[in-house]
């Protein structure tokens, strides 16, 4: 069984949303620290929130 570390897994949707590509988070801890990290960096990020999940999408 592996161990998902959610602060690890955040920092690399993170990543990805710098490099201008979107991310999918289906936790709500994961949405919340994506939010954190959005807003501490100042990106300028686009949520899609839906039922089941969260979309980031790069406004650049």
């Amino acid at each position: 069984m592996f161990v998902v570390c959610k602060r690890r897994m955040a920092n690399e949707k993170i990543n990805n949303l710098r490099n201008g590509y979107s991310a999918y988070a289906e936790t709500e801890e994961l949405i919340r620290l994506m939010k954190r990290r959005i807003n501490s960096n100042n990106l300028d990020i686009y949520e899609d929130q839906t039922d089941i999940g969260c979309w980031f999408i790069p406004r650049s």
